[in-house]
């Protein structure tokens, strides 16, 4: 392994961790301070930061190495990414920012609930904070997968020593990097090096597929046509071949946005409400930019592989055969460290809330009502540790698919969480009862979905994406029961 390689990894490992320390400054003084900034996040900061915890490594290996196999009919999954990134901030971001203050100063997802709806506080909260530890570990263990991936590839037999194998090396470095800032600095120091890892992501995104395309051996759009139709012509359609379901499985991975506690967490640290909509114009057209990269990515990479002979064992790693094949080193670790921070970023993201939700809803709600905030912030860090070796764990399988596992755990925060946000949110009669029986629902739809192989095969046809029945029973679930029972005095006016 070049020399270059190893100086952009190691100043990029070195400015993560030197961002944690900055960050333990001012981080820890408080519970606040620790899970959520202060509030104090700008709208830059808290637009990358909720992208980059948003695309993890599937942005990069995922995406494009399901691109790369079916071509743009997957693209469809891309689009409904960003119709729903784009309802969540105008319809969740400003509204949540905003009530997560005026019910009780609410520092998570769960006691936010908790709060919005006091006659079933305590079974909210507990139900909430186990469905976000259960899928978090699930999510965590596919930043860990991409991150072992990426060692495997990338640093063949440098690291097979004492048993360890190149993948299992890449998650135990991936993860102790991410503990090594998340630990110290708290939400904070996640946030700021969202930002960072966030402009790295969306520089790669821009430069790997223009030179794909147009360096040596790409042969430009016109070349790189003609290569996919001779391959196969529905490469490039976006709808040939692709069913009814299939298309509804694809763009309704936006349904997700509304549930993710790593994404809309950052909607409640904001400043002011009136700043969302510029950090909503920010994170949009970062998200814009960096998925048209990640499609052109692996649409082109297939075009550039089959015209150069490349062997690609597993399509998902085509950025990194590509970035190790086309760049000088220091480019190349450049490269690798964008990877390195879409992984990272969305690790350390699911880390805090799952910490958060151990700490604020467990220990303090059910150990420690008493909890001094320095006891909790301490009680926050070993949380972190313990869900990421939770993860690592579930990560230690070398064939895990990345896409396979986010899509898992996207589709039950979207399905548990999606509905019951929206609706406490924007429709004042939701009740306690109606919310959590969504909950309930939708967290339980999904499983059984995934359980009963309905998510690969559904009557004798193909499979239907968890979180289309999942989405749809919770929020039916919500409404009905909510009509039908009556909690007097518990929802208040809402603001909007």
């Amino acid at each position: 392994m070049a020399i270059g390689v190893w100086i952009s990894l190691f100043a990029y490992f070195a400015l993560m961790i030197v961002i944690g320390l900055w960050a333990m400054r001012t981080s820890s003084a408080t519970a606040e301070d620790y899970m959520l900034g202060g509030r104090a996040l700008s709208p830059k900061v808290a637009a990358l930061s909720a992208g980059a915890s948003d695309m993890s490594g599937w942005l990069l290996l995922g995406l494009p190495g399901a691109l790369y196999v079916t071509g743009l009919a997957s693209a469809w999954i891309g689009i409904g990414l960003f119709v729903g990134a784009f309802i969540n901030w105008v319809v969740v971001a400003p509204r949540l920012r905003e009530q997560t203050v005026h019910y009780g100063n609410a520092l998570t997802i769960p006691a936010f609930l908790a709060n919005r709806f006091p006659t079933k506080a305590l079974p909210l909260r507990t139900v909430s904070a186990i469905v976000i530890v259960l899928f978090f570990a699930v999510y965590t263990a596919s930043g860990l997968v991409a991150g072992g991936k990426l060692f495997e590839s990338a640093f063949a037999g440098i690291f097979n020593f004492g048993g360890m194998s190149d993948y299992a090396a890449g998650i135990v470095i991936t993860l102790g990097v991410v503990l090594a800032y998340t630990v110290v600095g708290g939400f904070l120091a996640v946030s700021m090096t969202d930002f960072v890892q966030g402009c790295i992501m969306m520089v790669a995104l821009v430069i790997m597929p223009a030179v794909v395309l147009f360096g040596e051996g790409g042969g430009g759009f016109a070349q790189a046509s003609e290569t996919l139709n001779s391959v196969d012509p529905t490469l490039l359609s976006w709808t040939e071949g692709l069913t009814l379901i299939g298309w509804l499985s694809a763009v309704t991975w936006g349904l997700g946005y509304f549930g993710q506690p790593h994404i809309i967490v950052r909607f409640m640290a904001i400043r002011t409400v009136h700043e969302v909509s510029t950090a909503r114009n920010i994170g949009m057209s970062w998200m814009g930019i960096s998925l048209i990269g990640a499609i052109a990515l692996g649409v082109f990479g297939r075009a550039y592989a089959v015209r150069n002979g490349l062997d690609v064992a597993d399509s998902e790693t085509i950025f990194i055969v590509l970035a190790d094949l086309l760049f000088h080193p220091l480019i190349t670790g450049f490269l690798y460290a964008a990877l390195l921070a879409a992984v990272m970023s969305t690790i350390s993201s699911q880390l805090l809330v799952s910490s958060a939700s151990l700490t604020e809803d467990f220990y303090r709600l059910f150990l420690r009502k008493d909890a001094s905030d320095k006891e909790c912030v301490n009680i926050g860090r070993a949380c972190v540790v313990a869900v990421g070796l939770v993860a690592a764990f579930i990560a230690s399988d070398p064939d895990s698919q990345v896409l396979g596992l986010v899509s898992n755990a996207w589709a039950g925060f979207g399905a548990a969480f999606g509905p019951l946000i929206i609706l406490s949110l924007t429709w004042p009669r939701t009740n306690g009862a109606g919310a959590l029986a969504g909950l309930i629902v939708g967290a339980a739809t999904v499983m059984i979905w995934i359980s009963l192989g309905w998510n690969g095969e559904f009557m004798g046809g193909p499979g239907v994406y968890e979180i289309i029945p999942g989405f749809i029973a919770a929020f039916i679930a919500i409404v009905v029961v909510t009509l039908a029972t009556s909690d007097a005095g518990e929802y208040q006016h809402i603001e909007r």
